[in-house]
């Protein structure tokens, strides 16, 4: 099962983990799943402690096989949820601030699956190495001592002799197909363990496409707003230097009237002096 395969909503009866973030926006459910995930990783690591361990029973086994089956129904959930937050932040009209916030939630929820992967892979191995602690049908204590004195039986003790060694026959069947149903169920839980690490794989690798491409579009914004705070730097610059100019013009116009108002002034002193002197 691929990350691109996860179907954006469902037909199916929703889990209590769906339900309960079916209220939320689409990216508080999300970060909500990012949580639940991490709380069951955590519960998962411990159980996998127990493995080799006089704790390893088939009952703790169960308990790692449920969390690990909830482990993967929470990440489907999120990642389909997540799939269906990334196609709305195409949008234009999508604020760049969500774009970023969703971008990071995408790689919080790639680190919180590549643990899993990590943990998961380890109690893979363990589980493979060692069986649980069982108690098998066990034979009865005096088995080996029962042929010793049969012959000094009187003939009315023979069908319990017989009756023995019937029930020593029963038994040693019993343990025998309980160690092969013991060793079939451990084949069968390896397999289904292989096929959850495949699909989480599968998952993984989709993920990283879209964190990927989640990230080009942070870049892209940053880069937009790198270049209008450039812009609008330059635009500053401008607008200075054209009001420097503007001044700068200004004043020469008033000093060029100035100028004029000087020179008529002159002109008019030198026009009356010379009227003077002809008188």
């Amino acid at each position: 099962m691929s990350f691109r395969d996860v179907p954006s909503g469902g037909r199916g009866r929703p889990s209590s983990s769906s339900s309960s973030m079916a209220s939320k926006s689409p990216s508080q459910a999300v970060a909500a799943g990012i949580f639940q995930i991490n709380t069951a990783v955590a519960a998962f690591r411990r159980l996998m402690d127990a493995i080799g361990t006089a704790k390893d029973t088939p009952d703790q086994r169960q308990k790692l096989h449920s969390t690990r089956q909830r482990i993967l129904q929470l990440v489907k959930e999120t990642s389909a949820k997540l799939k269906a937050l990334s196609e709305s932040d195409h949008d234009p009209t999508v604020d760049p601030s969500k774009k970023i916030e969703d971008a990071k939630l995408a790689r919080d929820f790639q680190n919180t699956l590549q643990e899993f992967q990590k943990v998961q892979q380890l109690a893979s191995e363990r589980e493979s190495t060692y069986s649980p602690a069982a108690l098998p049908p066990s034979l009865p204590t005096n088995s080996g001592s029962i042929d010793s004195w049969a012959p000094t039986l009187p003939q009315e003790k023979q069908p319990f002799l017989m009756e023995q060694r019937r029930q020593e026959a029963v038994l040693l069947d019993n343990e025998i197909a309980f160690n092969e149903a013991m060793i079939e169920e451990r084949e069968q839980g390896i397999r289904e363990v292989e096929e959850q690490i495949g699909q989480v794989n599968e998952i993984f690798k989709d993920l990283a496409v879209l964190v990927h491409e989640q990230g080009m579009v942070v870049d892209d914004i940053s880069s937009n707003i790198d270049s209008s705070s450039a812009a609008t730097i330059e635009t500053r610059v401008q607008l200075a230097k054209a009001s420097k100019n503007v001044k700068s013009q200004t004043s020469l116009v008033l000093l060029s009237q100035e100028r004029r108002h000087s020179d008529s002034e002159v002109h008019e002193l030198l026009m009356l002096k010379t009227s003077n002197c002809c008188m």
